[in-house]
């Protein structure tokens, strides 16, 4: 008797709901593609296609020796700096202890070096940064955890942070939008929320789940508005359809 019941209500569920009829592509939920800003020749590779890599991973790099070597001379530039820094606020600080009984030009002369050396170790600190981010701009990391799909570079090439060209591409590994299109003619009556059936070409197995994402906008070419549906393990590229489901308002 309980099964009839909940077979009974399940079927006045449906009755009860508009079916939207839509169609959809799969894209990752993430994608990238990396490109050097940077001009030399490629040094070291580090992944292939199909590789998977999480954020941050080394992808690529130019060589870069001469970089490597100006940053350990800015390093050290630094280190000098707040060495020479360390002494002269000592001797600046037994100065003031004694300023009223010395020359005040000659108090000034110690509070000049100190200052000097201040700045001089800001102006090496900025030098050191600047060299980093120079030195940085040679690698090309993984912005995010995923896969390589697509790679076009070898050792031995050579880039032009002139004229960018795509190197590598990269997406989510596993997670994925679905994005649907439906006729703008139901643009009132699918929310965010809703549920979702469908079937992905080539698999027979039914799928289920709910609008993400609903776009404020209609494509004035085919007259469809879109929705994203999240799901995960679907190749990217593929492509199927399905029904919104719109429970009745009434």
């Amino acid at each position: 008797m309980k099964k009839i019941i909940l077979v009974t209500l399940a079927l006045v569920a449906s009755l009860s709901a508009q079916e939207i009829y839509a169609t959809f592509n799969i894209e990752a939920q993430k994608s990238a593609n990396l490109a050097f800003y940077s001009s030399g020749i490629i040094d070291k590779v580090y992944v292939d296609v199909s590789s998977s890599v999480k954020k941050g991973d080394k992808l690529v790099e130019l060589q870069n020796d001469d970089l490597k070597a100006v940053l350990k001379i800015a390093k050290a530039s630094l280190a000098e700096a707040e060495v020479t820094l360390k002494f002269a606020k000592k001797d600046y600080d037994r100065q003031i202890l004694i300023k009223d009984l010395i020359d005040e030009a000659k108090f000034d002369q110690y509070a000049l070096v100190y200052e000097k050396a201040k700045v001089a170790v800001a102006s090496a600190k900025a030098n050191l940064a600047y060299q980093q981010a120079l030195l940085d701009r040679t690698i090309v990391l993984a912005p995010f955890e995923g896969v390589i799909f697509e790679k076009s570079v070898e050792v031995g090439d050579v880039v032009s942070g002139m004229m960018l060209r795509t190197i590598f591409k990269i997406q989510s590994k596993d997670d994925r939008k679905l994005i649907f299109e439906f006729d703008q003619k139901y643009w009132k009556t699918v929310k965010v929320g809703d549920s979702v059936r469908y079937t992905v070409n080539g698999d027979a197995k039914s799928y289920k789940g709910k609008i993400s994402k609903l776009y404020p906008h209609a494509n004035s070419d085919n007259r469809k508005i879109k929705v994203e549906v999240k799901a995960t393990g679907f190749v990217v590229g593929l492509f199927g359809d399905g029904y919104i489901i719109v429970p009745d308002k009434q």
